[in-house]
């Protein structure tokens, strides 16, 4: 499976891309972080970062694409820059049917380290050691993207786990639900019935009472 990472930002996005091999091995082919000044125009700077997602996917064709999810931060106009980032992403992703997943800052960080609250020097040291890198990643933004694809390598199986048991239980619960109407319909219909009976006996009884009186 070959997985392309993206730490989503306008500043800097961080892109990586990796494939998957036997037990947890996970092998980088390539990193980059695309950059785009402040003083650029907010359309143009997310064309560039659209522009160079797109580059990428068409370049080395990922099966899946694994974005940091957004939280809210204290800086109000960073969160909605990396969100817009991410999202741009996410477009040229659905343009060619590429699934994307979102993975959130600490379970990237757990994955890859243990500790959902490690520090960004402690995700770097472990995806240079995982990967066998000959030198760290730089700057951060190439080190997380790696750490996202490495973190969604390791997790899909879990991933795909999760989504065949929801999808079986969404199966029986239809399967549930369209017994239960039936029934629902039969009990209807039984109810219906005894009604009518009992309403015809009644009648035949007073017509039998009126007859004998005649007489």
């Amino acid at each position: 499976m070959r997985v392309m990472g993206v730490d989503p930002g306008l500043t800097r996005c961080g892109f990586s891309v990796v494939e998957t091999g036997s037990g947890r091995k996970v092998v980088a082919l390539d990193v980059d972080v695309v950059r785009t000044p402040s003083t650029m125009p907010l359309p143009e700077r997310l064309l560039a970062v659209w522009t160079a997602a797109e580059f990428w996917m068409d370049t080395h064709r990922p099966d899946v694409i694994a974005v940091e999810r957004v939280f809210a931060q204290h800086n109000v106009s960073t969160a909605m820059g990396t969100a817009q980032a991410g999202g741009v992403v996410a477009l040229a992703a659905a343009r060619r049917g590429i699934d994307v997943h979102f993975h959130t800052p600490s379970e990237v960080k757990a994955a890859v380290t243990g500790n959902g609250n490690a520090g960004k020097a402690q995700v770097t040291a472990m995806i240079t050691k995982i990967l066998g890198l000959q030198k760290a990643p730089e700057p951060a933004d190439a080190a997380d993207a790696l750490a996202l694809a490495v973190c969604h390598s390791w997790r899909a199986p879990m991933i795909a786990r999760m989504a065949e048991a929801e999808r079986r239980a969404e199966a029986q619960k239809k399967v549930f639900e369209q017994r239960l109407a039936a029934q629902r319909r039969a009990s209807g219909t039984r109810s219906a019935s005894g009604t009518r009976s009992a309403s015809g006996t009644r009648s035949a009884g007073a017509s039998r009472t009126m007859t004998g009186g005649a007489r």
